[in-house]
């Protein structure tokens, strides 16, 4: 057998890794995506957290077992996204020539964050509106532990807040969520 054919055939760590990527890469891909202006940013983000995790991994530098590698994964997408931001704000001042309607379609990009069979479009669209239009402290504690499925301790880890803060920025985003939802389903906007 020669190497590449060796290194083609899947070991039983490469299994699980992608075992566990498979389950756990569309809660962190829905985290990063609410981290960053576009779908393609999310993308990226994600994928560099995930090649910073294995690269601490084969080195020995990572503190922990697998059931370290989702916290890690939030905190590192969090802080590529705030990097990824700041890196894209400067190039914006650098670049006063580029319309303002080229920019307003590239942040009005739409990439749904609910991606199911079942369920009306129109209502999954207004949940994300609804969310979106949230403070960020509030959504992205709502994000991480709806579709995270993290504990409000693995939340305050990663954004580096206390858990009883991430548990009552959690309690303010769904009241303010809730509110909004009330007012548009009065409106007659919601079929909720």
């Amino acid at each position: 057998m020669s190497a590449i054919e060796a290194q083609t055939q899947s070991s039983p760590a490469t299994t699980a890794w992608r075992a566990w990527l498979e389950e756990h890469a569309p809660k962190l891909f829905l985290f990063a995506r609410n981290q960053t202006r576009s779908h393609e940013d999310a993308q990226d983000v994600l994928q560099d957290a995930i090649v910073k995790l294995v690269e601490k991994i084969r080195a020995g530098e990572f503190v922990g077992g697998q059931e370290a590698w989702q916290p890690y994964l939030y905190t590192t997408i969090r802080r590529l996204a705030i990097d990824l931001s700041r890196k894209d704000d400067r190039r914006k001042k650098r670049e006063d020539n580029v319309s303002a309607e080229i920019e307003a379609e590239q942040l009005e990009a739409f990439h749904p964050w609910f991606d199911s069979d079942g369920g009306d479009e129109e209502t999954k669209n207004q949940l994300e509106d609804a969310i979106k239009s949230l403070p960020e402290k509030f959504s992205e504690v709502i994000v991480m532990k709806i579709w995270g499925e993290q504990t409000f301790a693995q939340i305050g880890e990663a954004l580096g807040i206390s858990q009883n803060t991430a548990a009552s920025r959690y309690r303010y985003g769904l009241d303010a969520l809730k509110r909004e939802l009330g007012t548009a389903r009065i409106r007659g906007d919601l079929s909720i």
